[in-house]
C-alpha cells in the first residue's frame, strides 16, 4: 500500500494487539503511539455491533438496578452484560484480532425502570431503545466512569465508537414510569404506513410515545425529569447547560432540540466518533441534518480539547437505519406511499443495507461486481453498511447458522462497509427456540461455546472465528477490499482484484477462491503485482516472492488473500 499524502478523510490505526492499559494519562500515551500502518476509511470500515447487556459481564455477578425484577419473558430482561465487559474485551485484544476498526454500542442512556408487554411477553429496556433520561448512563450497564474508560480504551486501540441514538420515541409508561407530557409526545395514531404522515407523525406501536419532532413550540421539561434531577442534586447544572445551549443556538425550546443537545452531550463528554441513528424514516428528514450539525460542532470541540486522544481529522460520521433501504435504491429511498427521500442528503454518510442478507445468496462474482458497480457509480462518495444478521431482522442470511464460513466470506469481502453483529464470528445462536420475536436474535455472547470448542453448522466455532479473523485483518489492512473497484480475473479458480485510487492513496489486493486443497497452489498475479515483489497471503499467513508473474505460498487452503507485504 502506498501513501502519497495524508488527506483529512484518513486516520491511521494500530493493527497489532495491545496489552491492557489504564485510562487517562496512559491512554493518551498509547494513542500517541498508534502506528501509521493501515489507513482508515468509513467506506471500508468493519463495524462491530453489540447489545451491551448481551456481550460480556466483567463483574461476573449480574445485578438489577432501579428495582427491576427477574420476571421477564425469555431473553427480554437484563442478563448482566455491561460497559466494563466491552472494555475488558478491548483490552484483551478481541477486536484487534478480528480486524474491527469501529464499535457500535446500543444506547447506554437510562431506560424505563419498569416493564411492558408489546405482545411477545414482559420486556425491560435492556436493548437501550426505551429511554427515560437521555442524560444519564443506565446503572444496569455501569457508570459514567465506565463509559469514559470504554471510549478512551477503544480509541487507544484504534477503534472508533458509534453511539446509537433515538430521536423518534421515548420509553413507554409503566406502573412505575410516568408518561411524558402531551406537548412532548403522542401515543396516537398508531402508524399505518400508507404515506409519509402515517409513517412519521404516529406511534410505531401501541403505547410507544412518539416524540413531536415536527413541533417548534416551546415546552418545559417533563415534570418527571425535573423531580428526578432535583432528587439527584443536578437540576441547576442541567438547567444552566440547557439555557446556554438555547441561547447559543437560538433554537426554540422544542422537543427535538432538547434531544439534539442531550445526544450531542455524549459526544462532548465522551468523544463518540459518530452516531447510528435509529428509526430514521419515522422522523422528518430535515431533523437529521440539524442533528448532524449540532453533533459535528460537539465533535470538533471535543477534538480541540483532546488532541492526543483523537484518531484523525475526519468529520463526524452518521449512519442510518432506514428500514427497508437496499443498495439497489441508490440515493433515493422509496417511502411508504411512493414518495422518495434522499437521506444521504440529510446528514448521513451511509445507510444500513437491508438488502445484503438477500443479495448474499447470489454467487460471489454476481454479488461483488454488482456492489462494486453501484458503490463506484451512483453511490460514489457515500456508502452502505452491509450485514448478514442483526438485532431485529428475523430473516437473516443464515438463521440456523449452517453457512457460517460462507457468511463471513461474503460479508467481509463485499464492497461497502461491513457490520458484524456480535457472535456472527462465533456462530452464536440467533434462533433461540424458547424466546419469541426479536428476542430470539439476542442471546448472550457464546464465550462458553468458544472455550468448549462447540460445533455449529458442521464446523468448530474456533475454526469459524479463525476464518473471520483472517478475512477481518485483510480488510482492516487494505482499504481496497471494501472501498476499491472490483474486477474478475479468472472463473476457475475464481480470482479477482480490487484497486483503490482516491484521496491520494493507492492500494490493491488479489483474492483467489475455490483453490484445490490437495496441492500447493501456484496463483497468477500478472498485471497486479510485479516480479520480485514480496506478497503476503493473509489466509495462510505465508509470504512468497513473485516469479514469472506467479506466486506459490505453499498453502493448501482453498482461499488466498493476497497483498503486498508491508515494510516494517
Amino acid at each position: 500500500m502506498r501513501l502519497i499524502r495524508f488527506p483529512l478523510a484518513l486516520a491511521f490505526l494500530l493493527t497489532t494487539v495491545m496489552s491492557p492499559i489504564a485510562v487517562n494519562a496512559e491512554v493518551t500515551q498509547t494513542t500517541q503511539k498508534i502506528a501509521a500502518r493501515a489507513p482508515f476509511l468509513w467506506e471500508n470500515a468493519t463495524v462491530y455491533f453489540l447489545l451491551t447487556d448481551r456481550f460480556y459481564n466483567a463483574d461476573s455477578t449480574p445485578h438489577l438496578a432501579y428495582g427491576r425484577q427477574r420476571d421477564a419473558a425469555p431473553l427480554r430482561g437484563y442478563l448482566g452484560g455491561n460497559l466494563a465487559g466491552i472494555t475488558a474485551k478491548i483490552k484483551q485484544g478481541y477486536f484487534d484480532k478480528l480486524g474491527v476498526n469501529a464499535l457500535w454500542i446500543t444506547p447506554p442512556v437510562e431506560q424505563i425502570h419498569g416493564s411492558t408487554n408489546e405482545g411477545s411477553g414482559k420486556s425491560y429496556g435492556f436493548h437501550g431503545y426505551w429511554a427515560a433520561d437521555f442524560t444519564q448512563v443506565d446503572a444496569n450497564l455501569g457508570s459514567a466512569a465506565d463509559l469514559h474508560e470504554l471510549v478512551d480504551t477503544a480509541h487507544a486501540h484504534g477503534l472508533r465508537v458509534l453511539l446509537d441514538v433515538v430521536m423518534n420515541h421515548v420509553g413507554p409508561a409503566t406502573n412505575i414510569d410516568a408518561s411524558w407530557p402531551t406537548n412532548w409526545v403522542r401515543t396516537e395514531p398508531v402508524c399505518t404506513y400508507k404515506d409519509i404522515p402515517s409513517t412519521v407523525s404516529c406511534a410505531l406501536v401501541k403505547g410507544l410515545p412518539d416524540i413531536r419532532t415536527e413541533s417548534n413550540e416551546d415546552v418545559d421539561l417533563p415534570p418527571s425529569l425535573v423531580n428526578k434531577w432535583k432528587a439527584e442534586g443536578r437540576y441547576e447544572k442541567e438547567m444552566q447547560e440547557l439555557d446556554a445551549f438555547f441561547k447559543r443556538t437560538g433554537y426554540p425550546r422544542a422537543p427535538r432540540y432538547y434531544l439534539m443537545k442531550w445526544h450531542a452531550d455524549w459526544v462532548t463528554k465522551y468523544g463518540f466518533d459518530g452516531f447510528r441513528a435509529d428509526t430514521v424514516k419515522h422522523v422528518e428528514p430535515e431533523v437529521w441534518k440539524e442533528l448532524k450539525q449540532v453533533a459535528s460542532d460537539a465533535f470538533e470541540d471535543w477534538k480541540r480539547e483532546h488532541k492526543a486522544q483523537k484518531l484523525g481529522d475526519e468529520p463526524f460520521y452518521m449512519t442510518a437505519e432506514v428500514y427497508g433501504y437496499t443498495l439497489d435504491q441508490g440515493l433515493d429511498f422509496v417511502m411508504d406511499g411512493g414518495s422518495k427521500i434522499n437521506f444521504y442528503d440529510h446528514g448521513f454518510n451511509s445507510l444500513i443495507n437491508f438488502g445484503f442478507k438477500s443479495d448474499a445468496k447470489r454467487d460471489p462474482e454476481g454479488l461483488f461486481s454488482h456492489y462494486s458497480n453501484q458503490l463506484n457509480g451512483v453511490l460514489r462518495n457515500y456508502s452502505t453498511l452491509n450485514y448478514v444478521s442483526s438485532h431485529d431482522d428475523l430473516q437473516p442470511f443464515d438463521l440456523d447458522r449452517q453457512k457460517v464460513l460462507e457468511a463471513g466470506t461474503k460479508l467481509l469481502l463485499s464492497p461497502g462497509a461491513a457490520q458484524i453483529y456480535y457472535g456472527d464470528e462465533t456462530a452464536r445462536d440467533i434462533n433461540v427456540r424458547v424466546a419469541e420475536g426479536d428476542a430470539k436474535l439476542r442471546s448472550m455472547m457464546n464465550w462458553d461455546e468458544l472455550q468448549n470448542h462447540t460445533y455449529r453448522g458442521g464446523v468448530a466455532i474456533t475454526e469459524v472465528l479463525a476464518h473471520w479473523r483472517k478475512l477481518g485483518m485483510f480488510r482492516h489492512d487494505h482499504v481496497a477490499v471494501g472501498a476499491g473497484v472490483h474486477q474478475k480475473l479468472s472463473d476457475y479458480p475464481y480470482i479477482f482484484k480490487r484497486t483503490f485510487h482516491r484521496y491520494g492513496l493507492t492500494d490493491q489486493v488479489l483474492v483467489a477462491m475455490d483453490l484445490p486443497t490437495s496441492q500447493f497452489n501456484t496463483i497468477s498475479v500478472q498485471g497486479v503485482f510485479e516480479d520480485g515483489q514480496q506478497l503476503r497471503d493473509y489466509y495462510s499467513g505465508h509470504v512468497a516472492t513473485v516469479v514469472n508473474g506467479k506466486v506459490n505460498f505453499h498453502s493448501k487452503f482453498a482461499m488466498a488473500l493476497i497483498a503486498l507485504e508491508q515494510q516494517k
